[in-house]
């Protein structure tokens, strides 16, 4: 049977698909300003996303309770490893395809937190929008009773390629791990893979992670290859990672090398804490989803909130509403470039709450050098350390 463009697309959307599909072919700029049909819309911001990264709080947390560099770094590999079936598969699973994420506007918030299941203390979440052209989300995530702390931004250029999206993700993040008793902190530099979106011909889209990761720090410089079918295993989201004793820090630190699906296991096929063969991380159970919380006084939402900014355009695309859905996101889009209009009226710029840009990040430049990769050209955040609603509401 010949397969149809669209064909996992709703009848009625099909010829605003085939429309979508013809625009992104000819579309020369970033893909990520242009507006997708209803349908393909996922009802949660992106603003959302920085949570995908603590779906196992309990490997976040046990970075901190690690013995030494090499137990340490291993440690860092394995939660990095069960973060990506959260950020890149997992709306397949929940919507049947990979979805559009809303595009947040500029000051928008996101604050969460995931209890350590000890009852002992939590894991917290803050998310900021801190541009809106070019978007970048800021994001901070900390765990203080074990002294674990992930500051970083992500933003994305994509392009339309050979049928398919391609998304460089621009962005690092700084993992800071400072146990109670530690003599100081040590830091992890962690870069973001390349994506590719295919299945797009039938209106199914899912990412596929390509090239190479980084994470660097704690006497390691650790190296991700991504691949899809027919490479390593034969297998879709396959990938092999190589944690190797950064130059000078041989001898104690052995290399470790492990290989699986990022999606589903992995195994350790050279060196490894319990030798080759051991299981290194296994995604098939449950995972723990972010507890919302308001992030200001009173216990409610602010208005720049996302789960309140984008209540009723959510409500749309989850009740297949399509039409409530878009006039209610332009409402915000349009209040948005009205605001923008305004400031520039006045002379004045939005000030963010939370985060700080700085020119160039010194962890990064540091850290990068060991494994020679180029610095970023874009602004770094610094996080401002100005939360205390996380703290009163323990």
């Amino acid at each position: 049977m010949t397969e149809q463009v669209g064909e996992a697309v709703p009848a009625s959307q099909r010829g605003s698909w085939s429309s979508f599909l013809k625009s992104i072919a000819s579309f020369s700029g970033d893909l990520s300003s242009m507006t997708a049909p209803p349908f393909i819309l996922s009802p949660v911001s992106l603003t959302e996303f920085p949570a995908y990264w603590c779906e196992h709080p309990e490997l976040f947390a046990a970075i901190a309770d690690a013995k030494g560099d090499e137990e340490r770094a291993l440690a860092v590999l394995r939660w990095f490893i069960s973060t990506l079936k959260g950020q890149y598969t997992s709306r397949n699973e929940s919507m049947g395809s990979e979805k559009k994420p809303l595009n947040p506007v500029l000051g928008e918030l996101f604050y969460g937190q995931w209890p350590d299941k000890d009852g002992r203390g939590r894991t917290d979440l803050l998310v900021e929008q801190v541009s809106h052209h070019p978007p970048i989300t800021a994001y901070m995530i900390e765990n203080k009773s074990k002294g674990v702390k992930l500051v970083g931004h992500n933003a994305q250029k994509t392009s339309f390629s050979g049928g398919s999206i391609i998304v460089k993700q621009i962005g690092h993040a700084i993992l800071t791990v400072n146990p109670p008793g530690a003599a100081a902190p040590t830091e992890f530099l962690i870069t973001l893979p390349r994506l590719r979106i295919d299945g797009l011909w039938y209106g199914s889209p899912y990412i596929e992670l390509t090239e190479t990761s980084y994470i660097i720090g704690g006497g390691y410089v650790g190296t991700i290859e991504y691949k899809g079918k027919g490479y390593f295993s034969g297998k879709s989201h396959s990938f092999k990672a190589v944690m190797a004793p950064q130059p000078g820090k041989g001898g104690a630190l052995r290399e470790h090398v492990v290989e699986g699906t990022w999606h589903t296991t992995s195994k350790v096929v050279k060196g490894g804490l319990k030798g080759v063969g051991e299981v290194f991380h296994d995604v098939n159970g449950p995972k723990e989803e972010v507890t919302p919380i308001p992030g200001g006084e009173g216990g409610e939402m602010g208005d720049f909130e996302t789960r309140k900014l984008w209540s009723l355009v959510a409500k749309g695309i989850r009740e297949g509403d399509f039409e409530a859905a878009s006039r209610e996101k332009s409402k915000i889009e349009n209040e948005q470039r009205q605001r923008r209009k305004d400031e520039a009226a006045a002379g004045t710029t939005w000030a963010l709450k939370h985060f700080k840009p700085i020119a160039s990040d010194p962890s990064y430049e540091s850290l990068g050098k060991l494994a020679k990769i180029v610095p970023p050209t874009e602004d770094a955040y610094v996080f401002l350390d100005n939360w205390p609603a996380a703290s009163a509401k323990a």
